[in-house]
């Protein structure tokens, strides 16, 4: 994987520099998890559950003026990364509703 380019697996978080990568217990990047969810190795916030996540991402892409239904429409692609999709299948858990995500 090139470290340059690519989308964090734990919050879907697009990764265009090298600082970006979190990093491994070794010191060297991480090629999966950004630097806001993983550092030295370990999750940094190791307790969070998908839907967690989901309602952590979309509160971010509100914050940045994104429009809700739009940002709760992508932090829902969250379910289909590499941290919470053990299964290896890369369909959503849930579809998105908006009674999950009121305004």
């Amino acid at each position: 994987m090139n470290q340059f380019k690519g989308k964090c697996q734990s919050c879907g978080m697009p990764v265009s520099r090298a600082e970006y990568w979190g990093s491994e217990a070794s010191g060297t990047r991480s090629e999966k998890y950004c630097f806001h969810c993983y550092k030295n190795g370990k999750f940094t916030d190791p307790h969070i559950n998908v839907d967690q996540m989901v309602q952590k991402i979309r509160g971010k892409m509100v914050e940045m003026y994104i429009p809700s239904f739009v940002a709760s429409y992508m932090a829902n692609g969250v379910r289909k990364l590499d941290r919470w999709n053990k299964s290896g299948r890369r369909d959503a858990k849930a579809p998105f509703t908006s009674e999950q995500y009121p305004d």
